[in-house]
């Protein structure tokens, strides 16, 4: 009896787990360049003395999905897109280096250029600071220009260049915040290869109808898990009347 109810509770336990998993991939559905996180389900045997005999359900994690989202014509100075391959380089709280393709920038009033989320912005030397300015343009490889308040429409200037990386895929861990890190927590030099598209913003990868099947599968799945458990105990249950009887 104890063999159902184990097996029965492994199964409803991962269940559980790749639903928390689906269910935040559905809350970032409207989250600007989210990426997707895989979940998937394994049958593994229990390895010990005797026949293995037993089987549970394991949820195993298959890493982020790297689809690219669509891209949205915003007309935002400070919106950009990656355009295929590539990250942006923001500083994490601990100081570190991280990547993201959230291009939904905004300025503070101490002039420091953020992402949505509060990350600041990498560039050449660090994170990117700009001065006062009545116009900002970033260009196709990441160039800062703006002209600062009270001059002339030609005194475009310089100010920095956001930081473009392209790691391979496979090196790259997701973290809790949604950001990307390398495996080995080493920093990316700047690819010249990696574009940006200017008043664009790539939407979520996540695809609301398919997560929301995915949700209703997974419920079901859980409901048979519990259900198992339950007749579980009815048989032992009912066992232990015959046991009295007798």
């Amino acid at each position: 009896m104890d063999r159902v109810v184990y097996v029965a509770m492994t199964g409803a336990k991962h269940t559980m787990r790749a639903n928390q998993v689906n269910t935040n991939n559905l809350a970032n559905i409207n989250t600007t360049g989210f990426r997707g996180d895989l979940a998937a389900f394994q049958s593994k045997p229990i390895e010990g003395a005797g026949y293995p005999s037993r089987i549970n359900s394991v949820t195993q994690s298959n890493g982020a999905d790297f689809t690219p989202g669509s891209l949205i014509t915003t007309g935002r100075e400070l919106d950009v897109a990656v355009k295929g391959e590539g990250w942006i380089a923001v500083q994490t709280a601990d100081g570190g280096e991280a990547y993201t393709r959230a291009g939904d920038f905004t300025v503070n009033n101490a002039g420091m250029l953020l992402t949505s989320a509060g990350q600041p912005v990498l560039g050449n030397g660090g994170p990117i600071a700009v001065p006062p300015f009545s116009k900002l343009e970033i260009g196709k490889d990441g160039t800062i220009s703006v002209l600062p308040v009270g001059q002339a429409p030609s005194t475009l200037a310089v100010v920095d260049r956001i930081k473009l990386v392209n790691p391979p895929r496979e090196q790259l861990n997701k973290t809790a915040e949604g950001l990307f890190k390398t495996a080995d927590g080493a920093t990316q030099a700047a690819d010249a290869k990696v574009t940006l598209a200017s008043g664009v913003l790539e939407t979520s990868n996540v695809n609301g109808v398919s997560a929301l099947v995915n949700m209703i599968e997974l419920s079901r799945h859980l409901e048979v898990q519990v259900k198992l458990i339950k007749q579980a105990e009815e048989n032992d249950a009912a066992t232990a009347q015959v046991m009295r009887v007798g």
